[in-house]
Protein backbone atom coordinates (compact mmCIF):
# COMPACT_ATOMS: atom_id res chain seq x y z
CA UNK A 1 0.00 0.00 0.00
CA UNK A 2 1.15 3.71 -0.39
CA UNK A 3 2.45 5.56 2.00
CA UNK A 4 -0.34 7.31 4.09
CA UNK A 5 -0.24 10.56 6.14
CA UNK A 6 0.01 14.48 5.66
CA UNK A 7 3.47 13.92 4.18
CA UNK A 8 1.96 12.70 1.16
CA UNK A 9 -1.07 14.36 0.77
CA UNK A 10 -1.45 16.69 -2.17
CA UNK A 11 -1.78 20.39 -1.55
CA UNK A 12 -5.03 20.91 -2.40
CA UNK A 13 -6.39 18.15 0.11
CA UNK A 14 -3.65 20.05 3.32
CA UNK A 15 -5.47 23.44 2.12
CA UNK A 16 -9.25 22.00 1.91
CA UNK A 17 -8.13 21.07 5.45
CA UNK A 18 -6.62 24.11 6.62
CA UNK A 19 -3.23 21.45 7.23
CA UNK A 20 -5.64 19.29 9.23
CA UNK A 21 -5.43 20.94 12.42
CA UNK A 22 -7.68 20.19 15.40
CA UNK A 23 -8.15 23.43 17.71
CA UNK A 24 -7.04 20.95 21.34
CA UNK A 25 -9.17 22.73 23.75
CA UNK A 26 -12.69 21.97 21.97
CA UNK A 27 -11.49 19.61 19.34
CA UNK A 28 -13.27 22.28 16.60
CA UNK A 29 -12.22 20.73 12.91
CA UNK A 30 -11.95 25.58 12.10
CA UNK A 31 -9.16 27.04 13.71
CA UNK A 32 -9.86 29.90 16.25
CA UNK A 33 -8.93 33.29 15.61
CA UNK A 34 -6.50 34.84 17.91
CA UNK A 35 -6.40 38.10 18.58
CA UNK A 36 -4.66 38.77 21.70
CA UNK A 37 -2.00 41.43 21.38
CA UNK A 38 0.59 40.45 24.16
CA UNK A 39 1.74 37.33 25.92
CA UNK A 40 2.64 35.99 29.35
CA UNK A 41 6.67 35.54 30.27
CA UNK A 42 7.56 32.27 31.70
CA UNK A 43 8.71 32.77 35.23
CA UNK A 44 12.54 32.51 33.98
CA UNK A 45 11.53 35.40 31.96
CA UNK A 46 11.55 33.26 28.74
CA UNK A 47 8.72 33.09 26.12
CA UNK A 48 8.58 29.12 25.60
CA UNK A 49 5.40 29.45 23.66
CA UNK A 50 7.01 31.18 20.93
CA UNK A 51 4.90 34.13 21.06
CA UNK A 52 6.26 37.58 22.72
CA UNK A 53 4.13 40.67 21.05
CA UNK A 54 1.42 41.10 18.47
CA UNK A 55 3.18 42.18 15.83
CA UNK A 56 4.96 39.46 14.64
CA UNK A 57 3.57 37.14 16.30
CA UNK A 58 0.07 35.61 16.02
CA UNK A 59 -0.79 32.54 16.12
CA UNK A 60 -3.79 32.57 13.27
CA UNK A 61 -1.10 34.33 10.73
CA UNK A 62 1.39 31.51 11.60
CA UNK A 63 -1.59 29.30 10.55
CA UNK A 64 -2.33 31.06 6.89
CA UNK A 65 1.27 31.31 6.66
CA UNK A 66 1.78 27.75 6.85
CA UNK A 67 -0.94 26.65 4.39
CA UNK A 68 0.52 28.72 1.71
CA UNK A 69 4.29 27.75 2.31
CA UNK A 70 2.58 23.88 1.44
CA UNK A 71 0.52 25.04 -1.85
CA UNK A 72 3.49 26.60 -2.97
CA UNK A 73 5.73 24.54 -2.16
CA UNK A 74 7.92 27.04 -0.44
CA UNK A 75 10.73 26.99 2.30
CA UNK A 76 8.49 29.66 4.39
CA UNK A 77 6.03 32.67 3.43
CA UNK A 78 4.89 35.42 5.14
CA UNK A 79 1.40 37.41 4.75
CA UNK A 80 1.77 41.57 4.69
CA UNK A 81 -0.98 44.02 5.12
CA UNK A 82 -1.64 44.53 1.47
CA UNK A 83 -0.19 43.31 -1.92
CA UNK A 84 1.54 46.82 -2.12
CA UNK A 85 3.15 45.87 1.51
CA UNK A 86 4.36 42.57 0.16
CA UNK A 87 5.83 43.90 -2.68
CA UNK A 88 7.74 46.95 -1.56
CA UNK A 89 9.12 44.78 0.93
CA UNK A 90 11.23 42.63 -1.74
CA UNK A 91 12.89 46.39 -2.64
CA UNK A 92 13.24 47.49 1.03
CA UNK A 93 15.39 44.44 2.16
CA UNK A 94 17.90 45.14 -0.82
CA UNK A 95 20.85 45.90 1.92
CA UNK A 96 22.36 48.72 -0.39
CA UNK A 97 21.07 50.79 -3.94
CA UNK A 98 20.83 48.55 -6.65
CA UNK A 99 19.89 48.40 -10.19
CA UNK A 100 16.84 46.95 -10.77
CA UNK A 101 15.33 45.08 -13.53
CA UNK A 102 11.25 45.03 -13.78
CA UNK A 103 8.21 43.96 -16.38
CA UNK A 104 6.92 46.53 -18.22
CA UNK A 105 3.09 45.41 -17.73
CA UNK A 106 2.53 44.28 -14.30
CA UNK A 107 0.29 46.13 -11.44
CA UNK A 108 0.44 49.98 -12.49
CA UNK A 109 0.38 51.40 -8.47
CA UNK A 110 3.90 49.02 -8.06
CA UNK A 111 4.93 50.41 -11.32
CA UNK A 112 4.58 53.71 -10.10
CA UNK A 113 5.83 53.23 -7.30
CA UNK A 114 9.09 51.35 -8.63
CA UNK A 115 9.52 55.16 -10.86
CA UNK A 116 9.00 57.27 -7.68
CA UNK A 117 9.77 56.03 -4.05
CA UNK A 118 12.39 53.39 -5.14
CA UNK A 119 14.77 55.90 -7.12
CA UNK A 120 14.20 58.13 -4.20
CA UNK A 121 15.72 55.39 -2.17
CA UNK A 122 18.87 55.29 -4.48
CA UNK A 123 17.68 52.29 -6.76
CA UNK A 124 18.13 52.53 -10.53
CA UNK A 125 14.94 50.74 -11.95
CA UNK A 126 14.98 49.94 -15.77
CA UNK A 127 11.87 48.57 -17.25
CA UNK A 128 11.80 45.77 -19.51
CA UNK A 129 9.82 44.03 -21.86
CA UNK A 130 9.77 40.80 -20.00
CA UNK A 131 8.25 38.29 -22.44
CA UNK A 132 11.34 38.23 -24.64
CA UNK A 133 14.65 36.81 -22.48
CA UNK A 134 16.97 38.13 -25.18
CA UNK A 135 15.75 41.68 -24.39
CA UNK A 136 15.76 40.83 -20.76
CA UNK A 137 19.50 39.57 -21.37
CA UNK A 138 20.53 42.25 -22.95
CA UNK A 139 19.24 44.84 -20.07
CA UNK A 140 20.53 42.92 -17.20
CA UNK A 141 24.03 44.52 -15.82
CA UNK A 142 26.01 41.49 -13.99
CA UNK A 143 26.73 41.88 -10.55
CA UNK A 144 25.05 45.42 -10.52
CA UNK A 145 21.48 43.93 -10.94
CA UNK A 146 20.31 42.91 -7.54
CA UNK A 147 16.47 42.33 -8.29
CA UNK A 148 14.61 40.72 -11.20
CA UNK A 149 10.84 41.63 -10.79
CA UNK A 150 8.48 40.49 -13.08
CA UNK A 151 4.34 39.44 -12.81
CA UNK A 152 3.19 36.71 -15.00
CA UNK A 153 0.45 37.14 -16.37
CA UNK A 154 1.39 40.65 -16.53
CA UNK A 155 -1.83 42.87 -15.72
CA UNK A 156 -3.87 44.21 -17.65
CA UNK A 157 -2.46 42.95 -20.86
CA UNK A 158 -1.89 39.25 -19.72
CA UNK A 159 1.35 38.93 -21.13
CA UNK A 160 3.49 35.83 -20.05
CA UNK A 161 7.11 35.67 -18.90
CA UNK A 162 9.10 32.54 -18.94
CA UNK A 163 9.94 32.03 -15.71
CA UNK A 164 12.85 29.05 -15.97
CA UNK A 165 14.58 31.41 -18.59
CA UNK A 166 14.39 34.31 -16.60
CA UNK A 167 15.80 32.46 -12.99
CA UNK A 168 18.66 31.58 -14.95
CA UNK A 169 19.40 34.65 -16.39
CA UNK A 170 19.03 36.50 -13.04
CA UNK A 171 21.17 33.64 -11.14
CA UNK A 172 24.06 33.80 -13.86
CA UNK A 173 23.80 38.04 -12.80
CA UNK A 174 23.84 37.16 -9.23
CA UNK A 175 19.97 38.81 -9.22
CA UNK A 176 17.01 37.49 -7.07
CA UNK A 177 14.01 36.88 -8.86
CA UNK A 178 10.65 37.80 -7.80
CA UNK A 179 7.41 36.31 -9.69
CA UNK A 180 4.11 38.55 -9.30
CA UNK A 181 1.64 35.36 -9.53
CA UNK A 182 -1.46 36.92 -8.11
CA UNK A 183 -2.96 35.73 -11.17
CA UNK A 184 -2.54 32.54 -12.05
CA UNK A 185 -2.36 31.37 -8.15
CA UNK A 186 -0.24 28.16 -7.17
CA UNK A 187 -2.82 26.17 -8.59
CA UNK A 188 -1.61 26.67 -11.83
CA UNK A 189 1.62 28.31 -11.68
CA UNK A 190 4.95 27.86 -8.63
CA UNK A 191 7.06 30.03 -9.49
CA UNK A 192 9.64 28.48 -6.93
CA UNK A 193 9.73 25.56 -8.45
CA UNK A 194 10.69 26.92 -11.89
CA UNK A 195 13.43 28.65 -10.42
CA UNK A 196 12.39 31.69 -8.72
CA UNK A 197 13.75 33.23 -5.30
CA UNK A 198 10.54 35.15 -4.30
CA UNK A 199 6.98 34.84 -4.81
CA UNK A 200 4.50 37.36 -4.68
CA UNK A 201 1.03 37.52 -4.49
CA UNK A 202 -2.00 39.78 -3.70
CA UNK A 203 -3.71 37.76 -1.07
CA UNK A 204 -6.72 40.45 -1.37
CA UNK A 205 -7.79 38.49 -5.25
CA UNK A 206 -7.60 34.84 -5.72
CA UNK A 207 -6.26 33.72 -2.60
CA UNK A 208 -9.01 34.99 -0.37
CA UNK A 209 -11.20 35.32 -3.42
CA UNK A 210 -13.97 36.97 -1.77
CA UNK A 211 -13.66 40.36 -1.76
CA UNK A 212 -13.38 41.22 1.92
CA UNK A 213 -9.76 41.49 2.80
CA UNK A 214 -6.70 43.02 2.29
CA UNK A 215 -3.15 41.07 2.12
CA UNK A 216 -0.15 40.26 0.56
CA UNK A 217 2.47 37.43 1.04
CA UNK A 218 5.54 37.04 -0.22
CA UNK A 219 7.06 33.41 -0.30
CA UNK A 220 10.44 32.01 -0.52
CA UNK A 221 12.46 29.11 -2.14
CA UNK A 222 15.10 29.10 0.58
CA UNK A 223 16.15 30.43 4.27
CA UNK A 224 19.32 33.18 4.18
CA UNK A 225 19.85 36.76 4.60
CA UNK A 226 17.46 37.72 1.56
CA UNK A 227 14.54 36.08 3.59
CA UNK A 228 15.74 37.48 6.95
CA UNK A 229 15.97 40.80 6.02
CA UNK A 230 12.13 40.89 3.77
CA UNK A 231 10.99 39.67 7.38
CA UNK A 232 12.48 42.57 9.31
CA UNK A 233 11.50 44.79 7.11
CA UNK A 234 8.20 43.33 7.90
CA UNK A 235 8.19 43.71 11.66
CA UNK A 236 9.73 46.98 11.35
CA UNK A 237 7.68 48.64 9.40
CA UNK A 238 4.78 47.37 10.87
CA UNK A 239 3.11 45.53 7.95
CA UNK A 240 1.75 42.35 9.30
CA UNK A 241 -1.59 41.10 8.53
CA UNK A 242 -3.81 41.46 11.14
CA UNK A 243 -4.89 38.05 13.10
CA UNK A 244 -8.94 38.80 11.49
CA UNK A 245 -7.68 38.76 8.27
CA UNK A 246 -5.66 36.01 8.12
CA UNK A 247 -8.45 34.02 9.40
CA UNK A 248 -10.42 35.05 6.70
CA UNK A 249 -7.90 34.42 4.21
CA UNK A 250 -7.38 31.01 5.57
CA UNK A 251 -11.17 30.42 4.84
CA UNK A 252 -10.39 31.47 1.47
CA UNK A 253 -7.92 29.16 0.78
CA UNK A 254 -9.91 26.05 1.71
CA UNK A 255 -11.97 26.66 -1.78
CA UNK A 256 -8.97 28.49 -3.37
CA UNK A 257 -8.40 24.95 -6.19
CA UNK A 258 -12.25 24.78 -6.73
CA UNK A 259 -12.92 28.38 -7.48
CA UNK A 260 -9.85 29.48 -9.53
CA UNK A 261 -10.56 26.29 -11.56
CA UNK A 262 -13.97 26.83 -12.37
CA UNK A 263 -13.45 31.19 -12.80
CA UNK A 264 -10.40 29.71 -15.57
CA UNK A 265 -12.77 27.91 -17.51
CA UNK A 266 -15.64 30.31 -17.42
CA UNK A 267 -13.06 32.69 -18.69
CA UNK A 268 -11.70 30.48 -20.99
CA UNK A 269 -15.20 29.78 -23.06
CA UNK A 270 -15.89 33.74 -22.66
CA UNK A 271 -12.51 34.43 -24.12
CA UNK A 272 -13.01 31.98 -26.88
CA UNK A 273 -16.71 33.57 -27.60
CA UNK A 274 -15.41 37.17 -27.24
CA UNK A 275 -12.37 36.31 -30.17
CA UNK A 276 -15.47 35.89 -32.75
CA UNK A 277 -17.90 38.82 -31.53
CA UNK A 278 -18.55 41.05 -34.21
CA UNK A 279 -17.85 44.92 -31.34
CA UNK A 280 -14.94 43.14 -30.24
CA UNK A 281 -11.37 43.97 -31.88
CA UNK A 282 -9.27 41.71 -29.72
CA UNK A 283 -9.27 39.13 -26.91
CA UNK A 284 -6.15 39.58 -24.54
CA UNK A 285 -6.08 35.47 -22.98
CA UNK A 286 -2.95 33.64 -22.78
CA UNK A 287 -5.44 30.75 -23.28
CA UNK A 288 -6.24 31.36 -26.42
CA UNK A 289 -3.76 30.34 -29.15
CA UNK A 290 -3.41 33.10 -31.32
CA UNK A 291 -1.66 34.68 -27.67
CA UNK A 292 1.75 35.94 -27.87
CA UNK A 293 2.43 34.16 -24.85
CA UNK A 294 0.03 31.20 -25.36
CA UNK A 295 3.41 28.51 -25.95
CA UNK A 296 5.00 29.23 -22.93
CA UNK A 297 1.84 29.24 -20.54
CA UNK A 298 0.89 26.54 -21.52
CA UNK A 299 4.59 25.09 -20.29
CA UNK A 300 4.10 27.20 -16.96
CA UNK A 301 0.57 26.93 -16.42
CA UNK A 302 -0.93 23.79 -15.08
CA UNK A 303 -4.51 22.95 -15.61
CA UNK A 304 -5.97 26.26 -16.68
CA UNK A 305 -4.68 30.07 -17.90
CA UNK A 306 -6.47 31.93 -15.08
CA UNK A 307 -9.54 33.85 -14.94
CA UNK A 308 -8.88 37.25 -16.06
CA UNK A 309 -9.00 38.35 -19.92
CA UNK A 310 -9.00 41.81 -21.40
CA UNK A 311 -11.15 43.11 -24.72
CA UNK A 312 -10.40 45.85 -27.00
CA UNK A 313 -13.72 47.14 -28.08
CA UNK A 314 -13.94 48.65 -31.14
CA UNK A 315 -15.04 52.01 -31.57
CA UNK A 316 -12.13 53.26 -29.55
CA UNK A 317 -12.06 54.95 -25.23
CA UNK A 318 -16.25 55.84 -25.84
CA UNK A 319 -17.15 52.70 -27.12
CA UNK A 320 -15.31 50.72 -24.08
CA UNK A 321 -16.70 53.03 -21.27
CA UNK A 322 -20.17 52.96 -22.99
CA UNK A 323 -20.11 48.92 -22.58
CA UNK A 324 -19.54 49.11 -19.10
CA UNK A 325 -21.96 51.52 -18.60
CA UNK A 326 -24.21 49.22 -19.94
CA UNK A 327 -23.35 46.14 -18.25
CA UNK A 328 -26.15 44.48 -15.66
CA UNK A 329 -24.67 41.29 -14.42
CA UNK A 330 -20.60 42.18 -14.42
CA UNK A 331 -20.00 44.87 -11.61
CA UNK A 332 -17.73 47.97 -12.32
CA UNK A 333 -14.93 48.15 -9.70
CA UNK A 334 -11.65 47.59 -8.79
CA UNK A 335 -10.02 44.59 -8.28
CA UNK A 336 -10.13 41.28 -9.42
CA UNK A 337 -10.22 37.48 -8.19
CA UNK A 338 -13.43 37.61 -6.18
CA UNK A 339 -16.24 35.12 -6.41
CA UNK A 340 -18.67 37.88 -8.67
CA UNK A 341 -17.22 39.16 -12.12
CA UNK A 342 -15.87 42.46 -12.15
CA UNK A 343 -15.57 44.94 -15.49
CA UNK A 344 -13.32 47.73 -15.49
CA UNK A 345 -12.01 50.42 -18.02
CA UNK A 346 -8.11 50.38 -16.87
CA UNK A 347 -7.02 53.41 -18.87
CA UNK A 348 -9.37 55.57 -16.70
CA UNK A 349 -7.38 54.16 -13.60
CA UNK A 350 -3.99 53.97 -15.11
CA UNK A 351 -3.57 57.11 -16.88
CA UNK A 352 -0.04 58.81 -17.86
CA UNK A 353 2.56 56.19 -19.06
CA UNK A 354 0.03 53.34 -18.95
CA UNK A 355 1.04 50.68 -21.84
CA UNK A 356 -2.83 49.86 -21.45
CA UNK A 357 -4.77 51.06 -24.40
CA UNK A 358 -7.75 53.35 -24.20
CA UNK A 359 -10.13 50.52 -25.76
CA UNK A 360 -9.33 47.83 -23.25
CA UNK A 361 -11.85 46.50 -20.83
CA UNK A 362 -10.47 43.96 -18.24
CA UNK A 363 -12.74 41.28 -17.16
CA UNK A 364 -12.35 39.23 -13.88
CA UNK A 365 -14.55 36.34 -14.20
CA UNK A 366 -16.15 35.01 -11.52
CA UNK A 367 -18.40 32.12 -10.41
CA UNK A 368 -21.85 33.02 -11.95
CA UNK A 369 -23.15 30.38 -14.90
CA UNK A 370 -21.05 31.48 -17.87
CA UNK A 371 -23.81 31.80 -19.91
CA UNK A 372 -25.26 34.63 -17.99
CA UNK A 373 -22.19 36.72 -18.45
CA UNK A 374 -21.92 36.25 -22.07
CA UNK A 375 -25.29 37.42 -22.27
CA UNK A 376 -24.59 40.50 -20.44
CA UNK A 377 -21.95 41.53 -22.28
CA UNK A 378 -23.36 40.73 -25.65
CA UNK A 379 -26.14 43.22 -24.98
CA UNK A 380 -23.53 45.73 -23.55
CA UNK A 381 -21.69 45.61 -26.85
CA UNK A 382 -24.18 45.40 -29.11
CA UNK A 383 -25.98 48.21 -27.56
CA UNK A 384 -23.39 50.70 -28.93
CA UNK A 385 -23.40 52.98 -31.74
Amino acid sequence: MPNQGPANWKPSTLAAQALGLIEPATKAVVAPLHLTTTFIRDADNQYRAGYAYGRPDNATTRHAEAVLAVIEKAHEAALFASGMAAATAIVLSLSEPSHILASEVMYWAFRHWLRTEAVRLGHKVDFVDSTDPAALSAAIKPGTTKLVYIETPGNPLWTISDIAAIAALAHDAGALLAVDSTVATPIFTRPLELGADLVMHSASKYLNGHSDVIAGMVATARAGEAWDRIKAVRTQFGAVLGPFEAWLLLRGLRTLEVRVKRQAASAMLLATRLANHGRVAQVLYPGLPEHSGHDVAQRQMRGGFGAMLSVRVKGGESAAIAAAARVQLWKRATSLGGVESLIEHRASVEGANSPCPPDLLRLSVGLEDPDDLMRDLDQALMHGP
